[in-house]
């Protein structure tokens, strides 16, 4: 469907805000209908801040069984998980963040800093922020470059890792269990899309709160596509470059648009001039070679930083959880704002 040329919003909530020149476009499915809008883009520093409210703890590690018992034909897998909690008794709105191909470490040994850093500001805004350690407790070190990614599959284990952290999370007397969001990034959002499905196996039999909302940076968005039955009734945002030649938008946006005709709460937002992993902080672009699932299949994508794209990722997850997980309130009972 081609982009819509009635509706240009300029700002959000009547910010003053420094002018870029970037088209974004946003799909979003109404209840009624679908339509595209044609946002003129002006992004400031703002974003960048570091928010009011900081909290410096963290992360902790945990321990909690995946639902994946079914696939073992045994004893779950017991995952690693990296615990940021705010300041405070609770209880708390929380999310579980699922990472990347490259898992959550560095070669080093240290958190990968985009993980962190949506960690830590996600944590200063009041936030339980659980990630899952999908690799590591399986002996695996990464799944980039590996065709064979063996037993740590976006379809299967780590959907089903991500409800054992759900599980956890409700465990806890300083999280809302009724207020538990879900966020991936890569591969963690090709996991989130396969989690959220309305028939998913991976869910846990007499959930009682599922997932209330979902956010997916640069999921690869293919399989998904081409699985006609696929259908979600969690609400569920894609942030994508339009320049991505990891994980095409194209095929986010074919999905977005079916399910969206069906009646399905999803919406997109592609990024111009954007590439793969263009929230990642103060990382230059540069072409990863070598990888095992490419849009040109030769093995070579670009990633890195789009500071305009990144703004508005910030500002669009900070309010689409807000609405979902606080009632109109910042999560941990403080009033919205910067």
């Amino acid at each position: 469907m081609a982009p819509g040329r009635d509706s240009v919003m300029m700002g959000r909530r009547g910010r003053k805000m420094k002018l870029k020149n970037l088209l974004i476009l946003f799909f979003a499915c109404g209840l009624h209908s679908c339509a595209w809008i044609e946002c003129l883009k002006i992004s400031t520093a703002e974003s960048e801040k570091a928010p009011s409210y900081i909290a410096e703890s963290g992360p902790e590690r945990v321990q909690f069984p995946s639902n994946d018992a079914d696939l073992t034909g045994g004893s779950p897998t017991i995952i690693d998980g990296y615990l940021f909690k705010p300041v405070g008794q609770g209880p708390f709105p929380a999310l579980v963040a699922l990472h990347g191909c490259s898992g959550l470490f560095t070669q080093s040994g240290g958190f990968q800093k985009r993980d962190r850093d949506w960690a830590k500001r996600l944590q200063s805004l009041g936030y339980v922020v659980l990630f899952p350690d999908s690799l590591t407790p399986r002996g695996i070190e990464e799944i980039c470059t590996r065709k064979d990614i063996g037993g740590a599959m976006p379809y299967r284990e780590r959907p089903r890792d991500a409800y054992g952290a759900l599980r956890w999370l409700q465990s806890q007397p300083f999280v809302r269990k009724d207020r538990v969001g879900l966020m991936g990034w890569s591969n963690g959002g090709t996991t989130l899309l396969s989690a959220i499905n309305a028939r998913s196996r991976a869910k846990p039999a007499g959930l009682t709160d599922d997932f209330r909302v979902a956010v997916a940076f640069y999921p690869g968005c293919r399989s998904t596509e081409q699985n006609v039955n696929w259908t979600t009734h969690i609400p569920l945002t894609i942030l994508i470059g339009e320049a991505d030649n990891w994980t095409p938008a194209s095929a986010c946006a074919s999905l977005v648009n079916r399910v969206c005709r069906e009646g399905a709460p999803v919406e997109i937002v592609t990024y111009p001039e954007a590439h793969h992993a263009f929230d990642a902080p103060d990382q230059p672009l540069r072409v990863r070679s070598g990888l095992a699932h490419t849009a040109r299949r030769d093995g070579k994508a670009t990633v890195g930083i789009n500071p305009v794209a990144r703004a508005d990722a910030i500002d669009r997850v900070q309010e689409t959880l807000n609405r979902h997980l606080c009632e109109g309130t910042q999560a941990g009972g403080r009033p919205p704002g910067r």
